[in-house]
């Protein structure tokens, strides 16, 4: 009797973590038509698509850099990242900012979705047969009544060294930047 009793006085607090046990809360977006998220604890925000300032030597993937509140941010083009074809950016583009290893990386996808909640049991395993390049960003499946939605590693978009390569770019003052450029 007491456990039921137990189960009608739990705090607010405890229901939210009871639920964060059995579901994961996702950032769904499209890319090329293909449902994709991103797990939310590695999305810093979601911006509209800006003006992206090339740099020399960049991967073909990585569009260049954008200027976010005085933070210069490397911006990466999931469709290049994932080998496919590169499409017209279009008022629905967007920049998904997500903290790679204290990095902020811009990730460009065709158009942001929603934040999805995954129960744990519907999430599976990697396919085996997808695609090698694509597969090694994917952490799992997941099934959300009839969509299929590809869980990718945030963290494994970008290589170690990728990522330290870029640790300098948060960190270069965007007033300096401004400085040089209007000496030109």
């Amino acid at each position: 009797m007491s456990n039921v009793l137990n189960r009608f006085n739990k705090t607010e607090e405890e229901e939210i973590n009871e639920a964060n046990e059995i579901s994961e809360k996702y950032l769904s977006f499209f890319i090329d038509k293909q449902f994709y998220a991103f797990h939310i604890h590695d999305v810093v925000e979601i911006i509209e698509m800006q003006e992206i300032t090339p740099v020399p030597e960049f991967p073909d993937y990585a569009k260049g850099i954008i200027n976010l509140r005085g933070t210069l941010i490397p911006v990466i083009d999931v469709r290049l990242r994932f080998s496919k074809n590169e499409a017209e950016y279009n008022e629905r583009t967007c920049i998904i900012i997500l903290n790679l290893k204290n990095v902020m990386v811009g990730f460009i996808v065709d158009t942001v979705d929603e934040v999805i909640d995954i129960d744990k049991k519907n999430i599976t395993g990697i396919p085996k047969i997808s695609d090698k390049k694509t597969r090694k960003f994917i952490e799992g499946v997941g099934k959300i009544q009839k969509k299929i939605v590809m869980l990718l590693n945030a963290q494994k978009m970008l290589s170690d060294e990728e990522i330290k390569g870029l640790e300098s770019v948060n960190d270069f003052d965007v007033n300096d930047f401004e400085d040089v450029k209007s000496a030109t």
